[in-house]
C-alpha cells in the first residue's frame, strides 16, 4: 500500500512539474513558429536525453535534469547555449527585435495563463485552508471553566463577538477586549453553547489570556547535546503545553516565548506519553543575536488540520494574493540584514519537487496550489533582466532596436556564456542546500499528517 502511495506521488509530480516546463516552452515554440523562425529543437530538461524523436526537423527530447527546459532556436541566443550545441545563425534570415520580445514574452505569460487556468478550477473544486482549529484541550473540573461544564473537545467559534478561526485568533481578541469578563461561543456536537468567562493578565506577558489549554501543541523534533533544552529534560516527541504560564498553540509563538527569556528560569509543561510532566528550562542567551535559545528543533503538531473553502477564492484574488508572496520574497532577499532572508534560503529544483510531492501526498488540491505559486514564480523571475532568462533576451532585443542594428554576435554569445556558468552554480547551490540542509524539515513535512474538515462555505465577492 506505501508503495502504491509512492509511485502516485511521484507519478502526479512528474506530471505537474513537467507541464509547467511544458507550457513554458510551448509559449517559445508557438510564437517562433508563428513568427517565422527556425525551431531546432524542443526539450524538457537539461542533459543526456532520456527519451527524443525528430519530426518536420525539429528535434524533440525528455532530458535527464529537471532544472527547466529550452528550446532551441538558432536565429536567437537561446538556453540552448547550456548545452553547448548553438548552430551556426549567419545562413539564416536575421531576426527582427520585435520578433525575438515577443518569442521571449511568450513563454512567462504562458506560464500566467496556466496559472489562472489552475486558480479558476480551484474556485470550482474548492481549497484547503489551513486551520488551527480553536479546541479545547484537558480542563481541570475544579477551575472555573470547567465548573461552568466546558469539556475537553469544545470549539470556540467566538470571541467577545468576533468569529475566531483558530487559538491566535482567539487569544488576540482576548488581548485586546476593552474588559476581562467576555462571552465565549463553543460548540460540542453540533449543540452551541456561550460562557462567560474571566481572561486573566499572564504575568510574563503583561497581557490577558483566555485560561484554556488547546488540544494540540507543538512538538519537540530533535534536542542538540549539551544545550539547555537536553538539561531541561525535554525529549524528541514532547508536546508543549506551555511555557512560563502561557498556553502554547504555535509552533512560532513557543520559539517567540523561548527568545523573550535569556536567562530567566522557565516552568514548561509537556506531554509525554499521554502524561503532563513539568519541567524547569532556562534558556542561555544568544549573544549574536541577543535572544534566549534553548538549542532545539520545533516542530508544528503531527496533524495538519485543514477545512475546505466552497468555493474557492477568486482566480484573480487567489493569484494576487500568491504574486504578493512572490514580490514579498523578492523585497526580502534585497534586504537581508533587515529580513534575514539570504539565497541560502532558496530551494532549487530538488527542494522544490519535494515540497510539490508532499502537497500530493496531503492533498491534490493543496498541490494545485502550489502551481499556481510555481507557475507565477516561473513567469516573473524569467522576466527579471539577467541574460540567459527571458528578460535577458528582451533587454538585448531593445539595445538591438534602440541601436538601430544587431549587437555583436560574440558579445552576445560570451555574455549569455557567462551568465549561464552563474546560473548553473547558482542551481547546484541551492540544490546543495536542499538536500543536505533541509533534509529533516523535509522529512517533517512528509511526516505530516493531514485532516481535511468539510467544506466551509466561501465569501468571495464579485
Amino acid at each position: 500500500m506505501q508503495l502504491l502511495t509512492w509511485l502516485y506521488v511521484g507519478a502526479v509530480v512528474l506530471l505537474l512539474f513537467g507541464a509547467s516546463i511544458f507550457v513554458h516552452e510551448f509559449g517559445h515554440f508557438w510564437m517562433a513558429r508563428r513568427r517565422g523562425l527556425k525551431v531546432a529543437g524542443f526539450s524538457i530538461g537539461f542533459g543526456p536525453k532520456i527519451y527524443g524523436w525528430t519530426r518536420d526537423g525539429i528535434d524533440y527530447a525528455w532530458r535527464w535534469i529537471p532544472a527547466g527546459g529550452f528550446v532551441a532556436l538558432p536565429q536567437m541566443i537561446t538556453s540552448e547555449k547550456l548545452e553547448g550545441k548553438m548552430e551556426e545563425a549567419a545562413q539564416l534570415p536575421p531576426v527582427s527585435p520585435w520578433s525575438k520580445i515577443l518569442v521571449a514574452l511568450a513563454g512567462p505569460v504562458m506560464n500566467l495563463i496556466f496559472a489562472f487556468g489552475i486558480a479558476t478550477a480551484i474556485y470550482f473544486i474548492g481549497l484547503p485552508v489551513l486551520i488551527n482549529p480553536a479546541i479545547v484541550g484537558e480542563v481541570d473540573r475544579e477551575s472555573p471553566e470547567g465548573k461552568l461544564g466546558i469539556q475537553s473537545g469544545d470549539r470556540i467559534l467566538e470571541v467577545n463577538g468576533q468569529k475566531v478561526g483558530s487559538w491566535d485568533e482567539a487569544q488576540k481578541v482576548a488581548m485586546v477586549a476593552p474588559t476581562n469578563l467576555m462571552p465565549v461561543l463553543m460548540e460540542r456536537n453540533g449543540a452551541r453553547t456561550t460562557y462567560l468567562l474571566a481572561a486573566t493578565v499572564n504575568e510574563q506577558l503583561g497581557v490577558k489570556i483566555l485560561n484554556l489549554d488547546p488540544s494540540e501543541h507543538p512538538e519537540i523534533n530533535r534536542v542538540e547535546s549539551g544545550s539547555a533544552a537536553e538539561e531541561a529534560g525535554f525529549r524528541k516527541g514532547d508536546e508543549v503545553v506551555s511555557f512560563a504560564g502561557v498556553p502554547v498553540v504555535g509552533q512560532q509563538q513557543l520559539i517567540d516565548l523561548i527568545r523573550q527569556r535569556p536567562g530567566k528560569a522557565s516552568t514548561v509543561v509537556v506531554m509525554r506519553e499521554s502524561q503532563a510532566l513539568k519541567l524547569t528550562a532556562t534558556p542561555r542567551l544568544d549573544a549574536a543575536k541577543g535572544t534566549g535559545r534553548l538549542g532545539m528543533e520545533i516542530g508544528p503538531s503531527k496533524t495538519s488540520v485543514y477545512e475546505v473553502q466552497r468555493p474557492g477564492p477568486l482566480p484573480w484574488k487567489l493569484m494576487g494574493d500568491i504574486c504578493g508572496e512572490t514580490f514579498g520574497v523578492l523585497r526580502a532577499l534585497l534586504h537581508p540584514r533587515q529580513t534575514g532572508v539570504k539565497v541560502s534560503d532558496l530551494s532549487g529544483p530538488p527542494g522544490i519537487l519535494i515540497m510539490l510531492a508532499a502537497e500530493v501526498k496531503s492533498d491534490l488540491r493543496l498541490a494545485l496550489r502550489f502551481m499556481v505559486l510555481l507557475n507565477i514564480s516561473l513567469g516573473i523571475l524569467n522576466l527579471l533582466p539577467i541574460p540567459v532568462l527571458d528578460g535577458g533576451h528582451i533587454v538585448f532585443a531593445l539595445l538591438e532596436k534602440l541601436r538601430g542594428r544587431p549587437l555583436n554576435p560574440r558579445l552576445q554569445e560570451y555574455t549569455f556564456t557567462a551568465f549561464a556558468a552563474v546560473l548553473i552554480s547558482f542551481l547546484l547551490y541551492v540544490s546543495f542546500n536542499d538536500v543536505f540542509r533541509r533534509l529533516p524539515l523535509f522529512r517533517m513535512m512528509f511526516d505530516q499528517k493531514v485532516q481535511i474538515e468539510s467544506g466551509a462555505k466561501g465569501t468571495n465577492a464579485p
